[in-house]
């Protein structure tokens, strides 16, 4: 029996990095962009809100690109405000690490599971997990979330070779795998 789960956002994830003002080390990401253009050159930034003050700070996405190589339907996404392209920069590495940041996906995503959390013949269940952005979780925390068991019942599965999977499954994964579940 083969089952599909999805690993989908629910919101832009925290950018972690201390605010200028306050004691606070994270900001909400708001999906807003502020462009600036001085003669031939733009520069572009994704703006976020400290979650304690509300104090906005700017994270670098273009720095004194030339116009010309920038393509206008970014810049049309950027000057509409896309959320779809602040999730987009969000998860480009060169933009983390350009600003120094990280990310914190803690309460940003959902599981979705395509039917019952366990199957009632006994059988094995063979599941695809998929993720529609890259979000890094553990693959122990899904398996418990989607099969209604503890963290610690999943890793005593993992241990006696019930749960069964070519991916590490002890670390952090932001792309698809499968994994076997023996009864």
């Amino acid at each position: 029996m083969l089952t599909n789960w999805v690993v989908a956002p629910t919101r832009l994830p925290l950018v972690l990095r201390r605010c200028h003002t306050c004691p606070s080390g994270a900001f909400r990401p708001n999906g807003k962009f502020r462009v600036n253009a001085h003669h031939k050159l733009i520069d572009a930034w994704l703006l976020a809100l400290c979650t304690t003050c509300g104090d906005t700070a700017k994270f670098t996405v273009l720095e004194r690109a030339r116009v010309r190589s920038v393509r206008p339907a970014l810049l049309d996404r950027m000057h509409d405000n896309d959320s779809a392209l602040a999730a987009e920069v969000l998860s480009d590495p060169l933009v983390l690490r350009r600003n120094r940041v990280a990310l914190d996906w803690a309460g940003a995503w959902r599981l979705d599971t395509s039917g019952p959390d366990h199957d009632p013949d006994g059988e094995a269940v063979d599941v695809s997990v998929r993720f529609a952005a890259p979000i890094p979780v553990r693959p122990v925390r899904l398996i418990a979330e989607g099969c209604g068991l503890s963290r610690a019942e999943v890793e005593r599965l993992i241990d006696g070779g019930k749960v069964v999977s070519a991916a590490r499954l002890n670390g952090r994964l932001s792309g698809d795998f499968t994994f076997l579940l023996k009864r």
